[in-house]
């Protein structure tokens, strides 16, 4: 029986190496110059400094967008904190944007076990041709 507390998994030391937080905190060091020794130094930081950590974000995973961002955060009430006013982006474009050629973008698996495929190719044709159709309906 698992007792309350116990950890039952732990990465190891390259695993931690290669995880993209752990890239993140590396970068936050050298570009914002903000040294946090751990998840819960980092997760300090997102409270206490909203700007900070969501630009930092934006930034780190290379958000592009049409126009940018006036400021990070317009309103803090909650309900309904404004995040990136200004900022106008493509969700489809950001999803898209890494996948490349024949490798598998989606795999489906029915009920009865047969697979099917979808390339990165297939599915930028896909969503292309959607946004098409979209468009033509005045979308």
């Amino acid at each position: 029986m698992v007792e309350a507390g116990e950890v039952l998994w732990r990465p190891s030391e390259q695993r931690l190496g290669r995880a993209t937080i752990t890239s993140y905190l590396r970068w936050l060091a050298e570009h914002r110059s903000v040294e946090l020794a751990d998840h819960d130094a980092l997760w300090d930081w997102s409270v206490d400094d909203l700007e900070g950590f969501w630009s930092s974000i934006w930034e780190y995973f290379d958000i592009w967008s049409s126009q940018p961002w006036t400021s990070v955060l317009e309103s803090r009430d909650m309900p309904g904190a404004r995040w990136f006013p200004g900022a106008r982006l493509n969700w489809a474009e950001h999803a898209l944007r890494y996948g490349r050629g024949d490798t598998p973008a989606l795999v489906a698996v029915g009920e009865d076990g047969a697979e099917r495929e979808t390339s990165w190719a297939e599915l930028h044709d896909q969503v292309g041709a959607f946004a098409a159709c979209l468009r033509a309906m005045g979308v």
